[in-house]
């Protein structure tokens, strides 16, 4: 539900940002606002073109470099990130506050890695279900909510069971609505008291001691809370489910605590210009030029002679780059393992997701609410949907509806048509065959890295260091969430920069 690059079947809308092309010649980069440097790009007819970072006056854009005869040994400085996901872009943050020279590399066209936005036909299509949730502590330090424009849900959901639709609610938020769904079948009268007590409990603890505490699978510490199975099967496993893109809640108690704790104090929200507004502001406040897009490492080569010395990369187009303070590792684990050349014993299944978009009338809305929909029926391959334009008008055209429907796993036995006829057919269901076959495909995203598995074990306060001067981050270091990402690319550079100190004083 909030995820940090997808593997979607459809390409991202191109942005405008270039790569520096292959070619021999040299250009200058300044990084306004880091310590002064210049990016020295330099093709030698026998050898791969190195960039060498040097710590000197800053030039600016030149077309016209030095002669070509210039020694292709490398001068060093800076930090290379690797990945402009939220963790990288986090982590970019950190070191710009920090005046510490960066370079941050991106393999594909634009930042975000897994959250990002497609445009299509004037609707805005977030790649994935992804949900932002306002009281996220680290966002809400790097982010400015206001310039996101955050459109917020309906603090609770509207479950489909045994042929209708009935409300849960916040109690904290909508005490009324809380009130009248007590008698409903979506649990007891004492599970909504236990969902009201289970407030609390997350409340009193800190977000550390949550992180830390003894941990469990989320359906055992659901069950051992006294829930009953109708509001587990009914609330909590597609809810949570959808949260975790994991229907058996096998997930750390740890992440539920967390999730729990803000979706009680905060809002589920979305920009009102999609997800990937939320990496394009860390992006925007970035020095110009400090991104390098359609840049892909492909390798990390440590030097045996210098074992103390940071490593040199290789990216796709044969360039070699050199850093002196550190490289930060901000890609998916997967990638991240096959950089460093190392391999996880028994790794657990990531996490999978199918998202359809639907266009309608917004005259044939069945509900004008900003709720989010859940299957409690435990039948059906749809876990949840939701009518985006409701939440956020700006989602689509002035004179239509945006519909986002999400499954969990990826279905690899069914195909893009039979996804859409099925899942047409189970949402007939819910608002009446009339209105749910006029709506129109759009697109289908297949995620095959939606999230981390964070079953039990975990730990969520890993070392980011990996290595003589080479650290880590994304949200399976972490929480896997967007706060997760956030911080993991924060802790990243902490522990960069206590390396940097202790090297120094030593």
């Amino acid at each position: 539900m909030h995820n940090s690059g997808h593997q979607a079947i459809t390409k991202a809308s191109q942005t405008s940002s270039n790569p520096i092309q292959s070619k021999p010649m040299t250009l200058f980069l300044s990084l306004p606002q880091l310590s002064p440097q210049n990016i020295h790009i330099h093709t030698h007819p026998h050898h791969p073109r190195s960039i060498r970072l040097k710590p000197q006056a800053s030039l600016p854009l030149s077309s016209n470099p030095p002669q070509s005869n210039q020694s292709s040994s490398y001068s060093k400085t800076g930090v290379i990130v690797i990945g402009a996901g939220l963790a990288g872009l986090a982590a970019a943050t950190h070191l710009n506050s920090q005046n510490i020279p960066f370079l941050l590399l991106e393999a594909s066209d634009a930042v975000g890695g897994r959250v990002r936005t497609d445009f299509l036909d004037g609707f805005l299509l977030d790649r994935g279900f992804q949900i932002f949730i306002t009281a996220y502590p680290e966002a809400q330090k790097l982010l400015n909510y206001q310039a996101l424009n955050l459109q917020k849900f309906y603090s609770g959901a509207q479950v489909y069971y045994d042929g209708k639709l009935h409300t849960v609610a916040n109690p904290l938020r909508h005490f009324w609505d809380s009130l009248n769904s007590l008698q409903n079948p979506i649990g007891s009268l004492l599970d909504k008291l236990l969902i009201a007590s289970n407030i609390i409990r997350v409340l009193t603890k800190s977000d550390e001691e949550i992180i830390t505490s003894n941990e469990i699978p989320t359906i055992d510490l659901l069950r051992k809370t006294g829930f009953s199975d109708s509001i587990v099967g009914r609330f909590f496993r597609p809810f949570f489910g959808g949260i975790f893109f994991d229907k058996e809640l096998e997930t750390s108690s740890r992440l539920f605590d967390f999730i729990f704790k803000c979706l009680a104090l905060g809002d589920n929200a979305l920009p009102a210009n999609g997800i990937a507004a939320i990496p394009q502001q860390l992006g925007d406040k970035l020095p110009p030029g400090s991104i390098m897009f359609n840049s892909k490492v492909v390798s990390i080569d440590f030097d045996g002679s210098e074992s103390e010395s940071p490593p040199s990369l290789r990216l796709e187009n044969g360039d070699v780059l050199r850093s002196e303070l550190g490289v930060i590792i901000a890609v998916e684990e997967p990638e991240a393992l096959k950089l460093l050349r190392e391999t996880k014993p028994n790794p657990k299944p990531v996490r999978t997701t199918v998202c359809l978009y639907f266009s309608a009338d917004r005259t044939q809305v069945p509900v004008r609410e900003p709720v989010l929909f859940l299957n409690g029926s435990g039948k059906g391959i749809v876990n949840n949907m939701f009518f985006a334009t409701n939440v956020a008008p700006s989602y689509g055209p002035a004179n239509k509806a945006l519909i986002s429907v999400s499954l969990i796993g990826m279905f690899e036995d069914m195909s893009d048509d039979d996804l859409t006829a099925e899942v047409i057919r189970e949402l007939s269901g819910w608002f009446g065959e009339p209105i749910v076959r006029l709506w129109r495909h759009l697109r289908t995203y297949r995620i095959g890295y939606a999230q981390p598995n964070q079953c039990p074990p975990t730990n969520l306060m890993k070392n980011p260091r990996v290595g003589s001067g080479v650290y880590v981050c994304g949200d399976y270091l972490t929480s896997a969430t967007f706060d997760g990402a956030l911080v993991s690319g924060r802790r990243a550079v902490e522990a960069l920069i206590r390396d940097r100190v202790s090297t120094s004083v030593s």
